[in-house]
């Protein structure tokens, strides 16, 4: 681990500072423009289901740099957790009304990708990407 940067998201624009955050770290580890948008909008339907879905919660963002170069995303939230994270997972389910595309849509944009929730203790999402 060569460094490491957290975002607290609590409100609407901190899921903007996600963003930003995790494509900036994307583009200094040499991620192309079109990975580091990619990256950018995973982070963005998991920031925007922890502040929805768990009221918010934690991103911590972790240079990966052995064996190999690349850059985890890890999001822990407090909320109530998800029932059945298998349902939660297809495409298309959605339990707020939405299109259902958030965290498959995560899930597809990065190369690794895991969660695990535990009803009234919260939800925890890690991702991956690694530098081609």
């Amino acid at each position: 681990m060569d460094g490491e940067e957290q975002v607290n998201v609590r409100l609407e624009a901190d899921i903007l500072t996600a963003r930003q955050t995790g494509k900036g770290l994307a583009r200094t580890l040499g991620f192309s423009d079109a990975d580091a948008v990619l990256i950018a909008t995973a982070i963005s339907e998991i920031a925007r289901n922890m502040l929805e879905y768990g009221k918010g919660g934690t991103m911590r963002f972790r240079v990966l740099a052995s064996p190999r170069k690349g850059l985890e995303i890890h999001a822990e939230d407090r909320g109530p957790g998800i029932k059945d994270v298998a349902l939660a997972m297809r495409d298309g389910y959605s339990s707020g009304g939405g299109l259902g595309l958030g965290l498959p849509g995560a899930k597809r944009l990065m190369d690794d990708f895991s969660i695990s929730s535990v009803l009234g203790s919260g939800t925890t999402v890690v991702m991956r990407k690694w530098v081609p």
